[in-house]
């Protein structure tokens, strides 16, 4: 379902100013919170005699029980809803290797929007290495106190590796946000901005401005749910990308990486000037997926007109996109989609990672599939073609809550469907339990915040 909707005339002023708010609120409530997260009991303590039941004495019957079957630490500990948000501060967001330290508010943030929705507890871990071998072993030892890993804001290529390895050698599902969320939210929106424009799959052909983590992932993901690799071609920082390129191997030293690319830029076209490769990688294609670094300026508005008809336009650094939105549109975008909430058509990984993991923990998964990403970028596209497609509307925004049990649901099924969820619940079962583990972490932020014990800042 497709609706058409009238567009209100702002001025670039009013934009711009509009985009810079965030950033400035930021420096002020930043230092108001001293941080956005805080552990608080989730047990009774009727007097001081209950310490008797949560610490010493009493607590040594659940450990001994736990020591006779480990499993059983599901069933006597949070760690069955705790998720440890990993970083070692080397690509974070579109600012690059800023470090652990000025890495942590970003986690903060993400444990922050786990709980609020997913009902997931996330405890941010920002790791002193940069070595991968190092961030492997320091993620295996974490292992009893968590029933979920997020891997965030690791350099490319290295964050291949370190993912892959992770999920090959843990029993407790690994993710990392900016290959798999990122995936999952691009092709939710993917899928809905071509049936607004009336193509298919199998016949367009897409820029995709960036090699990193995103765009990487974004393409596996893509190939794997119908996309065909050879009309995808790819651009960085030496160009376009060709298997004929020169130090093509080094560039990619991951070979499942190589080999994915190799069947990319079927025509086999060659540039090694970045700027120009951006130019003639979006002539005549029907979209651009762009994870590149920060604009505006990153892509052009004449590139934009040199598209296919009906551009689609996927501007995704963070904090600034490639290009300005209402710059795309003016120079005929269709579809314009952001990383950013105050944009329209935000295709952030905020509407994925809450719901996935909810219901990867719901049913106590072992690992998160590429099956389960698409399962849920399919209810991600679902839930906003029910509501009404258009073209500023191709994917849930963060407000619209039922998509995070929705999610939950489909990729819930989708392990118990693999064999890899050590839980079976019907659909009903879970969407009932992540409703309702969703709607109780709401609202206990709403009664903290009315009760005053969040103190609402005077700014």
């Amino acid at each position: 379902m497709i609706k058409i909707k009238e567009e209100k005339k702002i001025s670039k002023e009013e934009l711009l100013k509009k985009a810079a708010r965030p950033g400035k609120d930021a420096m002020k409530l930043h230092p108001f919170y001293h941080g956005k997260i805080e552990v608080l009991p989730k047990c009774c303590i009727r007097d001081f005699q209950d310490f008797g039941i949560w610490y010493t004495p009493g607590v040594a019957e659940p450990c001994k029980a736990i020591k006779a079957d480990k499993e059983k630490v599901f069933e006597y500990t949070n760690k069955w809803n705790t998720v440890a948000v990993v970083s070692d501060g080397t690509r974070v967001l579109g600012l690059g290797d800023i470090g652990p330290e000025a890495g942590l508010p970003v986690m903060e943030g993400k444990a922050l929007l786990f709980k609020y929705l997913g009902g997931v507890d996330a405890v941010p871990l920002c790791l002193d290495t940069k070595d991968p071998e190092e961030l492997i072993n320091t993620v295996k030892l974490l292992k009893p106190s968590f029933g979920g890993i997020n891997l965030e804001d690791i350099a490319s290529p290295k964050c291949f590796y370190i993912l892959d390895r992770l999920r090959e050698e843990m029993d407790i599902p690994v993710w990392h946000d900016d290959q798999q969320g990122t995936a999952a939210i691009t092709l939710a929106g993917l899928i809905n901005a071509l049936k607004i424009v009336g193509k298919k799959k199998e016949d367009v052909k897409i820029a995709m401005i960036g090699s990193g983590a995103a765009n990487i992932s974004n393409l596996r993901v893509m190939v794997y749910y119908g996309f065909p690799p050879e009309n995808v071609i790819m651009t960085d920082i030496y160009g376009m990308v060709s298997r004929e390129r020169p130090n093509f191997e080094k560039q990619f030293p991951y070979a499942p990486i190589r080999e994915l690319l190799i069947k990319t830029n079927s025509e086999n076209k060659k540039c090694d000037d970045p700027e120009e490769a951006k130019r003639i990688a979006m002539e005549d294609v029907d979209a651009a997926i762009c994870f590149s670094k920060t604009g505006p300026g990153t892509v052009k508005p004449k590139w934009v007109k040199r598209m296919a008809e009906g551009p689609i336009i996927f501007a995704c650094a963070n904090p600034v996109p490639e290009i300005w939105p209402w710059e795309a549109k003016e120079a005929g975008a269709r579809i314009v989609a952001t990383g950013r909430s105050d944009f329209p058509n935000q295709t952030n990984n905020s509407l994925g990672f809450p719901g996935i993991f909810r219901g990867t923990l719901d049913v106590r998964a072992k690992t998160i599939t590429d099956e389960m990403c698409i399962a849920a970028a399919y209810e991600l596209a679902k839930t906003a073609d029910d509501k009404g497609l258009q073209e500023d509307y191709i994917v849930p925004t963060m407000d619209e809550w039922e998509v995070f049990p929705r999610e939950a649901v489909a990729v819930g099924m989708k392990a118990i469907e693999q064999g890899i969820a050590r839980k079976k619940l019907s659909r009903q079962e879970l969407l009932e339990r992540a409703e309702a583990i969703i709607k109780e972490a709401r609202d206990k932020t709403k009664f903290l915040m009315k009760e005053g014990f969040i103190k609402k800042p005077s700014v």
